[in-house]
């Protein structure tokens, strides 16, 4: 049986590595259109920094692993057509520019996402810059090294942290975001004032509800940034302000979403029986909701193409759905977040309520006992828990997670209320941060439900 691969970064990495270990007599072909797989674009801003000495550090496969397991890796090559009646892709190799009719039983769509590029007047301009594949870091730390101010359009999590990599690295940073608060997707209104603040504190500028409407170069040979509010002048800019899938291939051909993210079933399966997608190109299922939604990251991508390996031939394995659990380190503090934020909540028409717990998150007596922030939000209606985020100078990234498997699971407010959680002064106090903020959302509710 033939399986083809369109697309070889997360996605699809995982699903090759889970045809090889588990249909080994099939015939593997991967179409990529890089030179490169596997880059983790999260690096880039660690690159700027310096934490990570080289973008190539950040390569975690190369394809040559999968060419002596007998894959046929076919780099730097373009997917032109799918013809899903036919089984059959056009090809063009982007070397020599020959075209290539190749067969399928199956195919795996892990063609990934795109920046979405904000219709502005002089966006072509090549100070302004994209920084999401492997090329484009790399095109993007290159010009970074000769100029001194940075402008960053948008203020997601790749926004904030290319933020702090600028500023780390001396450079003057100016950050735009067009909502009101940064992470708005992700954080509670009052931890992204908090999270701007270390941003601020660390030399970037932050402005919140504008939207920037032209570039132009000066006479000078700067980039001239005109906003709804005032301009600005900087030397290069780079964008982030979202990212769409990139599902041209099967528009017509698969069930796809308004945005072009495809459809699958629990296992991975589009509304073509041969065809599975997996990865950026695909959507999710979000269990606080119950429905299907597009969050496009790494994580999920990795889950999906193993997925979607799995199952290409026989459908073994479902998926147990995600709570959209994500993490950043921001000048020293931890923010993490999983399942719904306050008002996403109320938009899904729960009967949302929330609540919020500083404190310690060890005993005073303990050296470095730096104050953890949690919000908490919980459906009044059945006591179930939502959605959590977490800040701290504290490493509470795991806090999350414990969350997401609680929302997994169906858990309640007075059940986390009494989670077994270890303890010891070096870690916790005897309850644990996450037990007082349920205990809180309990004690908010008049009391515990009787068991």
């Amino acid at each position: 049986m033939k399986v083809v691969v369109i697309g070889c970064t997360h996605a699809g990495i995982a699903a090759v590595t889970q045809i090889l270990k588990n249909y080994p007599q099939a015939d593997i072909t991967v179409f990529e259109r890089q030179a490169q797989i596997s880059y983790l674009s999260c690096a880039t801003y660690l690159h700027i920094k310096g934490t990570v000495e080289t973008l190539s550090d950040a390569l975690y496969a190369e394809p040559t692993d999968f060419v002596k397991q007998g894959v046929h890796m076919q780099m730097q090559h373009d997917v032109i057509r799918v013809d899903a009646k036919d089984h059959t892709i056009l090809v063009q190799n982007l070397t020599t520019k020959a075209m290539t009719t190749v067969s399928y039983d199956k195919l795996i769509m892990a063609t990934g996402s795109v920046t979405a590029i904000p219709a502005i007047t002089g966006i072509e301009n090549p100070k302004v810059m994209l920084c999401k594949t492997y090329d484009q870091a790399h095109d993007l730390c290159q010009n970074t090294a000769n100029v001194k101010r940075i402008l960053i359009v948008g203020g997601g999590y790749v926004g904030v942290e290319l933020a702090e990599g600028y500023a780390d690295s001396g450079h003057q940073v100016l950050l735009i975001q067009q909502p009101s608060h940064l992470l708005n997707a992700y954080v509670e209104p009052e931890l992204s004032e908090a999270i701007a603040k270390v941003i601020r504190d660390h030399g970037v500028q932050v402005v919140t509800n504008t939207t920037v409407t032209a570039f132009k170069e000066t006479d000078t040979g700067s980039l001239l940034v005109k906003t709804d509010d005032q301009d600005y002048e900087v030397d290069m800019a780079a964008i982030s302000a979202g990212i769409i899938p990139q599902t041209d291939l099967l528009q017509g051909k698969v069930r796809m979403t308004r945005n072009g993210a495809i459809e699958t079933d629990d296992y991975m399966q589009t509304s073509d029986p041969d065809i599975l997608a997996a990865g950026d190109c695909a959507l999710v299922h979000f269990n606080p909701t119950g429905t299907m939604v597009y969050a496009p990251l790494a994580s999920h991508a990795v889950r999906q193409g193993a997925l979607a390996g799995l199952n290409v031939f026989k459908r073994r394995v479902r998926s147990i759905g995600t709570q959209v659990s994500t993490g950043m380190y921001i000048f020293k503090h931890t923010v993490a977040c999983t399942g719904l934020t306050y008002a996403a909540a109320k938009a899904a028409k729960f009967a949302a309520a929330k609540v919020s717990y500083t404190a310690p998150y060890r005993p005073d007596f303990m050296p470095d006992a730096y104050p953890v922030t949690v919000e908490l939000i919980y459906d009044r209606n059945n006591r179930k828990i939502l959605g959590a985020q977490l800040m701290s100078k504290h490493d509470v990234s795991q806090s999350a997670n414990v969350i997401s498997s609680q929302i997994q699971n169906d858990s309640t407010i007075d059940q986390l209320a009494f989670l077994d959680m270890l303890f010891s002064p070096n870690f916790n106090n005897p309850f644990d941060y996450l037990n007082i903020v349920a205990q809180k959302a309990v004690a908010q509710e008049d009391g515990y439900l009787r068991t």
